[in-house]
C-alpha cells in the first residue's frame, strides 16, 4: 500500500471500532493517510472527550496514539496487530476543538513481533511520544484470540506462515 488514503471502511463499513469505525455513534471515524514511510492521521477533540475542563481524556489521547500505531501496521507492512504492549509519555496537555497530528512509524519489523513509534503533536509541539508492539498472528491464531472467524478483509492482512 502507497501513498494513499483509508479509514475503517477498509473493514467494512458497519464494523464497530471506536478509532476508525465509520458508524461508530461516538468514536473517533480516524482516517489515515501515507506519506512515505510514515502513516498520518489529523484528529480535532471535541468536548465529548474530554478530561479535565479542555484538556483531552488520557486514556483516549492513548487510544487515538494505539490506533494510529494500528494503522502503521495496516498501511506500511500490509498486515494487522493486536497490541500486546505499550511505552508512552504524555509531554503537554492535549486542547480540546484543536487539531492533533499523529503520526506512525515502523521502529522495528520482527515478523511476528512490530514495534510502531508514535508522535502526537498539537499547536507544533510534540504532546506524546510512544511505542506500542504488536503481535502479527496468522489466521488461526487471530481466530483463537477473536473466539470466532475472522473477517474476510482481515484474512487478506493476516500473516502467511
Amino acid at each position: 500500500m502507497s501513498d494513499e488514503v483509508l479509514d475503517g471502511r477498509l473493514f467494512g463499513e458497519e464494523q464497530m471500532c471506536f478509532g476508525c469505525g465509520p458508524s461508530h455513534p461516538i468514536g473517533f471515524r480516524l482516517a489515515f493517510e501515507r506519506q512515505g514511510d510514515v502513516v498520518i492521521s489529523r484528529f480535532v477533540p471535541d468536548a465529548r472527550y474530554q478530561g479535565p475542563p479542555g484538556i483531552f481524556h488520557g486514556g483516549l489521547v492513548m487510544t487515538l496514539a494505539d490506533e494510529v500505531a494500528s494503522w502503521g501496521v495496516v498501511m506500511l507492512l500490509g498486515r494487522f496487530g493486536f497490541t500486546g504492549r505499550v511505552e508512552g509519555s504524555l509531554k503537554k496537555a492535549i486542547r480540546i476543538g484543536r487539531e492533533v497530528i499523529a503520526r506512525a512509524t515502523i521502529a522495528d519489523d520482527r515478523r511476528r513481533i512490530v514495534d510502531v513509534a508514535i508522535v502526537l503533536e498539537q499547536d507544533e509541539a510534540v504532546c506524546f511520544e510512544g511505542k506500542f508492539r504488536f503481535m502479527v498472528m496468522d489466521e488461526k491464531g487471530a481466530e483463537r484470540l477473536l473466539g470466532g472467524p475472522l473477517p474476510e478483509r482481515w484474512k487478506e492482512l493476516a500473516r502467511r506462515g
